[in-house]
């Protein structure tokens, strides 16, 4: 096999990869926005209902959370499983992983913003939507940004994992073509590949952190 054909096949893996990683991101942030309220609330049940989820999620392997994820439709309701229903579970998987550890992300910054500022802007008379959109929100996506970074640069390599429930992404190609030519090509180019997608969203988080630096 040439090295064009090793770059085409990986390339396309590529492609699934980049699908993971964007579907996460877009369900797991504002899930983990959610979570983290949770597990703020004044309600004990409510709040011990998210810690013990958080505490589940991060402190269980995410291989086999995926794998819960797949075969827990078979063992609770026997449906039958379908390649179909594959992807969803990798994201499904993927989502309420990552949202325990945004969620934790997410309240570390809004306790880390002094309670005067509540103060202050409800004796200016907003109100408490229009104190944490405009006056909080804004704050804490400054603090937390270093935090959700790295974060966002693990669930690029974590995207790996989809292997487990057999879906074909970067990393599943590269063994596949390694095993097929004995060669450790296709795992160096996959690395390189690795590298390049981190650089790129370490760019663009930087990007965002400097034009958020006027708080």
């Amino acid at each position: 096999m040439t090295f064009h054909v090793i770059l085409t096949e990986l390339l396309n893996g590529m492609l699934l990869t980049v699908g993971i990683f964007a579907l996460t991101l877009l369900f797991s942030m504002p899930l983990g926005f959610l979570v983290s309220f949770g597990r703020m609330s004044k309600q004990p049940v409510i709040r011990l209902i998210t810690q013990f989820y958080i505490s589940v999620m991060r402190g269980t392997p995410l291989m086999l959370q995926l794998m819960v994820v797949y075969f827990l439709p078979w063992y609770l309701f026997k449906i039958p499983l379908s390649s179909f229903w594959r992807f969803p579970a990798i994201i499904l998987g993927f989502t309420i992983n990552y949202a325990a550890y945004f969620a934790e992300i997410y309240r570390s910054g809004i306790e880390a913003i002094p309670k005067g500022q509540y103060e202050a802007a409800k004796l200016l008379g907003y109100s408490r939507s229009q104190t944490f959109l405009r006056i909080i929100l804004p704050q804490v996506c400054k603090i937390i940004l270093p935090a959700a970074t790295n974060e966002i640069i693990t669930l690029v390599k974590d995207t790996s994992l989809a292997y487990t429930l057999s879906c074909i992404e970067m990393f599943s190609v590269a063994k596949q073509i390694a095993a097929a030519e004995t060669s450790m090509v296709p795992f160096a180019v996959a690395a390189l590949f690795y590298y390049i997608f981190n650089l790129l969203v370490s760019f663009v988080m930087n990007r965002i952190e400097k034009q958020m630096s006027y708080y």
